[in-house]
């Protein structure tokens, strides 16, 4: 799937082929750098992400990426009944629709090249994911959700993402959601 980014960036967004092979791709983080170009295509092979490309329209250099997979939003990821609870009140689930869990996605890894960070790159591919999920969305999916490094917490802030619970005892992320009905299409 190929997608054109109407905007005045005159990008291309690319869902990479498991057989695409990224050879020069570099955002300042070695562990996604080696993701992208070691790993994401075993991923994509086995069926536990996908994997998007935003490159620059005339050129083709890949400007960003990222790794998504399935995902859920439970119980589970809150300290307790009552916590989990006040997150389904405060998204307005209605009692009929109080579940255990609800879809979303996972954004597992997001890379923007270090020769455009701060150009708004990054945040353009959180636009073209979160449209995905509400314009072409194929199932169900309410959320998407991140373990943000906490350098990039301030990012995802930005970008209207929530902390999922008040507490988080992993000393490099941070689990956040965005939630894609807040999305106006």
């Amino acid at each position: 799937m190929v997608r054109q980014c109407i905007d005045e960036q005159n990008l291309t967004f690319v869902r990479l082929n498991p057989n695409n092979k990224v050879k020069n791709f570099d955002c300042g983080d070695k562990d996604l750098n080696d993701f992208i170009v070691n790993r994401a295509s075993d991923f994509q092979k086995n069926l536990l992400s996908v994997s998007y490309a935003c490159a620059e329209a005339g050129s083709g250099r890949i400007l960003a990426y990222c790794s998504l997979a399935n995902d859920k939003v439970a119980i589970t990821d809150f300290k307790d009944k009552t916590e989990f609870n006040r997150f389904r009140r405060e998204q307005g689930f209605p009692n009929s629709k109080r579940l255990k869990s609800y879809p979303a996605v996972k954004l597992c890894r997001l890379g923007v090249d270090e020769n455009v960070k701060n150009h708004r790159i990054g945040t353009t591919m959180l636009n073209y994911i979160k449209s995905m999920f509400v314009v072409e969305n194929k199932a169900g999916c309410r959320f998407l959700t991140v373990d943000a490094y906490l350098d990039a917490v301030p990012f995802y802030i930005k970008n209207k993402f929530n902390f999922m619970n008040v507490d988080d005892n992993d000393p490099h992320t941070r689990l956040m959601y965005y939630d894609l009905k807040n999305l106006k299409m």
